[in-house]
C-alpha cells in the first residue's frame, strides 16, 4: 500500500474529513493543506479573492517538502491543476492522489452547513471549479462523493488496498 496520499478536490469536497480518517485507519499522519497557507493567502480568501498560480506555489512546496520529510502521510489538498500535482509529486514516485469528484450544487450545499472557514461564498467556490482540471483515472484514484462519507471512505481504503 502506498505510504503517501493526497486526497484532492474543491473546498468543501470532504478533503479534510476523508484524508483524516484515511490517516487514523492507517496510522499515518495526517497534515490538512489549509493550515499551510500563508497569512497573504488566508487574507485573500477571507476577502473572496481567488488565488492565483503564483500564491500557491510556495505553499505547494510546502506541501511537497512534508510528503519528502515524512515516511507517511496524508495530505489534504486541492491540487486544482495539474501541474499543481507534480508541484506535489516533485522528487517522489510513491505518492497517491485520490480525487473527490463532486458537482458545485452538492459541494455548495456543504459549504453551507460549515462553520468557522476562512473559504469565503460561492463566487470563491465557482473560482475553483473554474481552474479545477480534474485529474485523469490515471493520475488519481477518483471517488464519487455523492454517497455519504463513510461510504467515500470505505471506497478510498478499498482502492488503496487493491493497488
Amino acid at each position: 500500500m502506498t505510504k503517501k496520499i493526497v486526497v484532492l478536490g474543491v473546498s468543501g469536497s470532504g478533503k479534510s474529513l476523508i484524508g483524516s480518517n484515511i490517516a487514523e485507519k492507517l496510522g499515518y499522519p495526517f497534515f490538512d493543506g489549509d493550515d499551510f497557507h500563508s497569512q497573504a493567502n488566508v487574507d485573500k480568501m477571507r476577502k473572496g479573492t481567488p488565488l492565483t498560480d503564483d500564491d500557491r506555489k510556495d505553499w505547494l512546496a510546502t506541501l511537497n517538502t512534508i510528503l519528502t520529510d515524512n515516511p507517511t502521510a496524508v495530505i489534504a489538498c486541492s491540487g486544482l491543476k495539474p501541474e499543481y500535482r507534480v508541484m506535489l509529486r516533485n522528487g517522489l514516485d510513491d505518492v497517491t492522489m485520490i480525487y473527490l469528484k463532486g458537482s458545485i450544487d452538492t459541494i455548495w450545499q456543504r459549504h453551507q452547513n460549515r462553520d468557522g472557514h476562512y473559504f469565503n461564498g460561492r463566487e470563491m467556490l465557482e473560482s475553483q471549479f473554474a481552474t479545477l482540471i480534474e485529474p485523469t483515472d490515471e493520475e488519481a484514484l477518483v471517488i464519487d462523493i455523492s454517497q455519504d462519507a463513510d461510504q467515500v471512505l470505505s471506497e478510498a481504503l478499498t482502492l488503496l488496498a487493491n493497488q
